[in-house]
């Protein structure tokens, strides 16, 4: 579908709805829509979608899958990073002349590390009425299924694409309390592994989320010093949408010393094992926490 409006004859369930769950003249809409899997979307965000005068949507090819899926089919304007500044006045000059807006990204929330904000800005700024219609999130359904030991977190958006700037500013973040969240896509991630590495040191735990809610969504949870062998051993492991969450510091110091025994097994094991498998049988046998273990065993014998 391109950019230009288009209109619909089509009949909707919601159309047929409680005047109380139409869109509101002179509104803007906030709409989260399906990260991946189309059952997703809330009932009132196929309200708001099917009753909106218009739909500005980040690609409108992607927002018509959805759309479409519900047999809904409401004008549309993309709104993207290249074209939003033009795009608020418009659609701020909509909201006066009384008509209601909605706002949709590829997936997600909308405005949240996507275009949106300066929309939102603009209507909010013209004293229009800013209404979220909440639901997917990339970053709270990553945070709700990673089992954080943090009690809080940071959400630090998308890590800068070149190199140097991109170590600054993991560096910068490195002494933050709680957990870090960010986005990164698939072409940057391997190199942001190692940069978080650098960076954070290979205890603390490294939740790496990817393709959430599609067919190959995966969660998984590890070492940072783990990290880049475990994504090297899968070339699938670097492919689709992630979500990278670094949890809080371990109170435990991570060069504290074992002690004597298990300083002894540990050295002995090294010979023949890689630290992260030497760390498990120490921690198993001393009943010393792997993390410190793993650290120490990283010190005596860095990755390979």
């Amino acid at each position: 579908m391109s950019e230009t409006e288009s209109g619909s004859e089509g009949k909707t369930r919601s159309l047929q709805a409680d005047p109380r769950f139409r869109a509101r003249p002179g509104t803007l809409y906030v709409v989260a829509t399906p990260l991946g899997n189309l059952r997703d979307v809330t009932l009132r965000a196929l309200d708001v979608l099917a009753t909106a005068d218009v739909v500005a949507a980040e690609d409108t090819r992607l927002a018509a899958i959805l759309l479409k899926h519900y047999g809904l089919m409401p004008r549309m304007l993309s709104l993207h990073a290249h074209n939003e500044a033009q795009r608020a006045e418009a659609l701020v000059g909509r909201l006066r002349e009384g008509r209601s807006v909605a706002l949709v990204t590829d997936a997600g929330t909308p405005a949240i590390s996507d275009p949106g904000a300066r929309l939102v800005r603009a209507a909010r700024d013209a004293g229009f009425a800013v209404v979220p219609v909440p639901g997917p999130s990339a970053v709270a359904a990553a945070v709700s299924a990673a089992g954080l030991a943090a009690r809080a977190f940071v959400f630090a958006g998308f890590p800068p694409a070149q190199p140097k700037a991109r170590r600054a500013w993991l560096a910068s973040l490195s002494a933050a309390p709680g957990a870090i969240v960010f986005y990164e896509a698939p072409h940057r991630v391997r190199a942001s592994v190692e940069d978080l590495l650098a960076a954070f040191g290979p205890v603390r735990r490294l939740v790496v989320a990817r393709e959430l809610t599609k067919a190959f969504e995966t969660i998984a949870a590890m070492p940072l010093g783990e990290a880049p062998t475990w994504l090297a051993q899968d070339a699938n492991r670097e492919r689709g949408e992630f979500v990278l969450i670094v949890d809080q510091a371990d109170d435990e110091p991570a060069h504290a010393a074992l002690g004597p025994d298990a300083e002894r097994w540990l050295a002995a094991l090294l010979a023949e094992l890689p630290p992260a498998r030497a760390a498990r049988v120490v921690s198993a046998v001393t009943g010393v926490a792997r993390d410190a273990v793993y650290a120490r065993a990283l010190a005596i014998k860095p990755r390979a």
